[in-house]
């Protein structure tokens, strides 16, 4: 085709040498605008890297950091306490099962107090209770048991305060009235109780107790005879159950002894003294 009729096909004719520079010049410019595009796109991810990086490392506690956090502690706190109630329940279950082998000691009642107010068993709960049963006209035992049981009060009293109520039950309602009672009682220890009552409910009172006493339904008050009765001062836990009972025998640091060592086990079992 002629190049008058097309000048525009006309062209500069060149050496096979310039070609093949022109183009390994425009592969390496390509090659070089790939690595610079590489380069910058690794420059942004690994600058948005370390960015995160650091957010992390200085802002721990987010909101929702902060959130977890405060949802676990309040998860462990209720699951320790549960554990802790169980720990207590299980300890009360074994304190139970080892009260089946005692003595089955004491049960309701109502008496009269010698200040003149309505007593149950229900008011012994709380504290540890001594009870002993006498009369008021008991010539040399019952005096000795009564300032045993003071000296027995005040001891322990010193170390573990008021948690202890001593109860002198009277086997002679008939001649213990409550005036009776209450100037008998002022010549010892200020906590001792004193309860009285109806001759029925007296009974059965010491039956509950297994308390002998003979003092027969129709006595005399003006009479003067002596009673017959047991002569034990019975421990009580602040449940009302059964513990033990000292004979006239037991020395007041005996009992003091063994007063401490049940409460000591109360507490391991109970965490607390009464």
């Amino acid at each position: 085709m002629s190049a008058t009729l097309f000048p525009f096909l006309r062209t500069k004719s060149l050496s096979p040498s310039v070609l093949l520079r022109g183009a390994h010049s425009s592969r390496v410019s390509y090659a070089q605008k790939i690595q610079a595009h590489n380069n910058s796109k690794f420059k942004r991810c690994y600058s948005q890297f370390r960015s995160t990086q650091d957010r992390t490392a200085v802002g721990v506690f987010t909101p929702t950091a902060a959130a977890v956090f405060v949802v676990t502690g309040v998860g462990l706190f209720y699951y320790f306490r549960h554990e802790k109630a169980k720990l207590l329940e299980q300890r009360q279950k074994e304190m139970e099962e080892k009260s089946v082998g005692r003595a089955h000691v004491g049960g309701p009642f109502v008496l009269t107090t010698h200040d003149n107010k309505s007593f149950s068993e229900k008011d012994l709960l709380g504290k540890w209770s001594m009870m002993y049963f006498g009369f008021t006209n008991c010539p040399d035992i019952c005096p000795a048991e009564l300032d045993k049981i003071g000296g027995i009060v005040t001891s322990l009293e010193k170390d573990y305060g008021r948690i202890f109520q001593p109860v002198f039950i009277s086997v002679d309602p008939a001649r213990d009235s409550v005036p009776q009672m209450a100037r008998y009682l002022s010549d010892f220890h200020p906590r001792i109780l004193g309860l009285t009552g109806e001759y029925a409910t007296v009974k059965q009172t010491c039956k509950a107790y297994r308390v002998y006493f003979s003092t027969p339904p129709n006595a005399d008050p003006a009479g003067d005879y002596l009673v017959d009765h047991s002569i034990y001062v019975y421990l009580m836990d602040p449940r009302g159950n059964f513990v033990e009972a000292f004979g006239q025998s037991s020395t007041e640091e005996e009992v003091v002894e063994r007063v401490r060592k049940e409460i000591g086990k109360w507490e391991a079992q109970t965490g607390k003294k009464v």
